[in-house]
């Protein structure tokens, strides 16, 4: 039986994303939308997006997943702005239950910091409560 609080990246959301952020559209072989079309370029924009656009948790749990792919791209171009990543702690931590999946997926807990992404020591630093 599927757990009702567990979030995943639906296609609605993806195309109502792709659409209003205007995002590439994805190819029959695409896979991992939020590493895809991931843009660090764009990070503050995808966050000022998810904070003032009416999203429905879908949205919200595939735009956040998108920010901080994007936001991981940033810290891999050598770059780091901490008011940026407190931004994206702070909607981690308000929607817990929405974004705990994500949580978790990106602080690889079982694996050495050597071995994970740019982003997991600061979502590391997020109690799952």
């Amino acid at each position: 039986m599927n757990d009702p609080n567990e979030f995943f990246i639906t296609r609605g959301a993806i195309d109502s994303l792709n659409d209003k952020l205007g995002l590439p559209e994805l190819d029959q072989f695409s896979q991992d939308w939020e590493h895809e079309v991931a843009n660090s370029s764009r990070v503050i924009e995808f966050i000022s997006f998810y904070e003032t656009a009416y999203l429905n948790q879908d949205e919200k749990f595939a735009l956040l997943s998108l920010i901080i792919s994007s936001y991981d791209d940033y810290l891999s171009e050598g770059h780091y702005q901490e008011s940026i990543w407190e931004n994206i702690k702070k909607h981690l931590v308000r929607d817990m239950d929405l974004h705990r999946k994500t949580i978790i997926y990106w602080s690889k807990v079982e694996e050495e910091l050597d071995d994970c992404f740019y982003i997991t020591p600061y979502i590391r630093q997020i109690d799952l409560i």
